[in-house]
């Protein structure tokens, strides 16, 4: 019996992800399944948290000055998982959608068998569309709770070498050009420097941040360039001027464009808008390098490991990026950094004050906690 493609990159991702994602750890979690938990599942609680920002952050669809998530505690046998909802309107996500899906999640989170964690995720994918935010909330929250009753880093379960984390870029937001200064100025520890683009001042930009620092520099264009010479000319200029990598040039439904920029391109174009899963990524390979993998819009981690090895399987770079976040999420998407080539794990950083403490960043290193889980610490 013949199987469309849909069917085939489903039947043969989830297979891919539970051996991934369980095959380092399958003895121990064998071991804890039969130590005699207790039954049934897990005790859900939903918190909001307001989170200030250092400075307002402008990317070429919006400003912002806070962001306002919801937090998610599953516990059981004395264990609690913790994990973040970034939402993002670009997605049609909002504080109450995220709350309204997580709800709906409940009943599947009572009633499971952690320890059955591929199929616990693939019944919370399934509560509506979208909204994936709150179901990476809960992916995560469900394997930092896995990974500590394993007694291990998330890392460790993947088997995955902390050491090889990349170094991280420190991202400047648009603003005015002495605002673009003072935070190229306020970045002097972090050696890569993403730049956000896409307005009608790249040029204005650029020279403010090269009045500055000569650092290595990469641009995120948000879909900002809408015609595909305009795209290319962009590209060639910003090579010329010390720039490696490219993000998301062109809106989303400009593939063929986006295409033809890539065919003519002198450095690597970076899909991020276009890409939210892994469905979407067999499509990408013509007209981009590589994908941005961002746990928040991937739907959790375990679709975020997915997502790698299916990009690599068509010969794809790996971005690993973020959303303005807490610690809690960043420290998530960190354990899977050494996997990646460039990851862009910022988002803790750019907050006024962070609840959270995780991943550490040094000389934009990243640090990866040693502690059970996703050895982050902190609480409201």
């Amino acid at each position: 019996m013949s199987m469309s493609r849909k069917e085939f990159l489903r039947t043969t991702g989830k297979t891919v992800l539970a051996a991934g994602a369980a095959s380092a750890a399958s003895p121990l979690l064998v071991q804890c399944a039969k130590k005699g938990k207790s039954s049934g599942g897990f005790n859900m609680e939903i918190k909001t948290k307001r989170l200030d920002l250092r400075h307002a952050w402008t990317i070429a669809r919006n400003t912002s000055t806070y962001k306002e998530y919801a937090f998610v505690q599953l516990k059981k046998d004395g264990v609690c998982g913790w994990g973040e909802a970034a939402h993002n309107v670009r997605y049609g996500e909002s504080l109450e959608s995220i709350v309204e899906t997580l709800e709906k999640a409940r009943p599947i989170l009572a009633a499971c068998d952690p320890w059955k964690f591929v199929d616990v995720n693939e019944a919370v994918q399934a509560v509506c569309e979208g909204q994936t935010a709150a179901k990476a909330a809960i992916d995560i929250a469900l394997m930092d709770w896995i990974s500590k009753s394993l007694g291990i880093p998330l890392y460790q379960m993947w088997g995955l070498d902390p050491a090889k984390a990349p170094q991280t870029t420190f991202s400047i937001g648009i603003d005015t050009m002495d605002m673009v200064r003072q935070k190229v100025e306020e970045a002097a520890p972090y050696p890569l420097l993403k730049i956000k683009m896409g307005k009608d001042n790249d040029e204005e930009i650029l020279a403010a941040v090269r009045s500055v620092t000569n650092k290595t520099l990469r641009v995120d264009a948000n879909e900002g360039w809408k015609e595909k010479e305009l795209a290319l000319r962009k590209v060639e200029w910003l090579a010329q001027n010390g720039v490696d990598i490219v993000e998301q040039p062109m809106p989303v439904e400009m593939m063929e464009e986006t295409a033809w920029v890539k065919a003519r391109a002198p450095i690597p174009i970076i899909a991020d808008e276009s890409v939210k899963t892994s469905g979407d990524i067999p499509k990408l390979a013509e007209a981009f390098d590589g994908i941005n993998i961002k746990v928040d819009k991937a739907g959790g981690l375990q679709e975020s490991l997915r997502m790698i090895w299916m990009a690599r399987s068509l010969g794809m770079k790996i971005m690993l990026g973020c959303m303005v976040s807490s610690s809690l999420s960043i420290t998530a998407a960190a354990h899977l950094s050494p996997l990646t080539d460039y990851p862009d794990l910022d988002g803790h950083l750019l907050l006024a004050s962070d609840p959270f403490k995780g991943v550490q960043v040094k000389d934009g290193w990243l640090i990866l906690p040693d502690k059970p889980g996703l050895g982050v610490e902190g609480a409201f």
